[in-house]
C-alpha cells in the first residue's frame, strides 16, 4: 500500500511500536487510517502478540480496505468514531489520526477513557497533529457532524501559514476542497492540542492523573498515558527524550517552511498570485 511520509503516523513507528511493547498492548484501536501506512505496522505487532488491530474509518482509501479484508487479525469498522465506540471493548492502546478538531478529539478521548476504565485497562493513546497546523486550529472533513455551538467559522479554500492566526485566499496550506480549516487560530475549543489539554484538566478534576509527552515533528505526536500503570515509568523513559525536543522542533519548522514555499510557488504557477513573504514563529504554545 502507498503511504505519505509528509503526513503519516508511520514516521513515529520507532516510538509507538516500542511503547506498545512496554505496555504489553495486544489489541489496538486505530482511529483514522486513510491509506493505512501505520496500520500495517500496528497489525504486524498485534499479530505477533496474538491480538487484533481494530481500524475505525468511515471512508478509508480502497488500498486499505482491500488490505484489511485480506488479513484475519485486522477488523475494519466503517463508521465514524462516535458510532464505532459502541462496538469496542478490551482495547489496550489507541492510535488516533482522525478528524482534527476540538469537538471530535475531546469526545474521542472522553469515550476512549470511559471504555478503558470500564474494561479495567490503563489508558494509553497516541494522538497525531498536536502541533501546527491543527494543534490550535480546527480542521473539518465533515463539518455537519460537529454541533454548531462547537464549530469554528471555517473555509475550504483559504490557506493558512505558520505565525499568522488568520486564513488567506490562495496563500499557504489549504484543503483544496477536501477539508476545511477554521478561519482563525487559537482561543477556546479550537484545535487538537487544546482538546487534549481540556481533557487532561477534566481528568485531573475527577482525581485521575495522566502524563503527556509531545514529539514536535511531522505535525506533532502526543503520547497520553495513565500515571498509575505498572509500565508508566518505562514508557516515560522512552518518550521523555523526545518531549518538546528543540532540535526536532527546529527541523519541523524547516520542514514546514519548505512545504509552504513549494505550495506558494505552485500557486504562483496556477493562479499568478505573488509569493508572500515568509513569517515563521519559533514555536507554538
Amino acid at each position: 500500500m502507498a503511504h505519505i511520509p509528509m503526513f503519516s503516523m508511520s514516521a513515529f513507528s520507532d516510538i509507538i511500536l516500542p511503547a506498545m511493547e512496554i505496555a504489553g498492548a495486544e489489541t489496538i484501536c486505530e482511529i483514522g487510517v486513510e491509506f493505512g501506512g501505520m496500520s500495517q505496522l500496528l497489525a504486524d505487532h498485534c499479530e505477533s502478540k496474538g491480538g487484533q488491530l481494530i481500524s475505525v474509518d468511515p471512508e478509508p482509501k480502497f488500498e486499505f480496505v482491500a488490505w484489511a479484508a485480506a488479513n484475519a487479525h485486522v477488523r475494519h469498522v466503517p463508521l465514524p468514531s462516535a458510532e464505532a465506540f459502541q462496538t469496542l471493548h478490551d482495547i489496550d492502546a489507541w492510535v488516533v489520526d482522525g478528524d482534527h478538531n476540538w469537538y471530535t478529539v475531546f469526545y474521542e478521548l472522553t469515550a476512549m477513557e470511559a471504555i478503558s476504565k470500564r474494561d479495567g485497562k490503563p489508558f494509553l493513546a497516541f494522538m497525531h497533529d498536536v502541533c501546527w497546523p491543527c494543534g490550535r486550529r480546527d480542521t473539518y472533513y465533515a463539518p455537519d457532524r460537529i454541533p454548531e455551538e462547537y464549530r469554528q467559522p471555517f473555509d475550504y479554500e483559504h490557506g493558512i501559514r505558520p505565525g499568522d492566526p488568520y486564513s488567506h485566499f490562495r496563500s499557504g496550506f489549504k484543503g483544496e476542497g477536501f477539508f476545511a480549516f477554521a478561519k482563525e487560530e487559537g482561543g477556546p475549543r479550537n484545535g487538537v492540542k487544546t482538546a487534549i489539554e481540556d481533557f487532561i484538566d477534566v481528568q485531573l478534576q475527577e482525581g485521575r492523573t495522566l502524563a503527556y509527552a509531545e514529539v514536535p515533528a511531522v505535525f506533532g505526536l502526543g503520547v497520553l498515558f495513565d500515571m498509575d500503570a505498572t509500565w508508566s515509568g518505562a514508557l516515560a523513559d522512552l518518550v521523555m527524550p523526545y518531549h518538546e525536543n528543540e532540535l526536532l522542533a527546529r527541523m519541523e519548522r524547516n520542514r514546514i517552511e519548505t512545504f509552504i514555499r513549494v505550495i506558494d510557488h505552485e500557486d504562483k504557477d496556477r493562479f499568478g498570485t505573488p509569493v508572500p513573504p515568509q513569517r515563521f514563529v519559533q514555536g507554538e504554545g
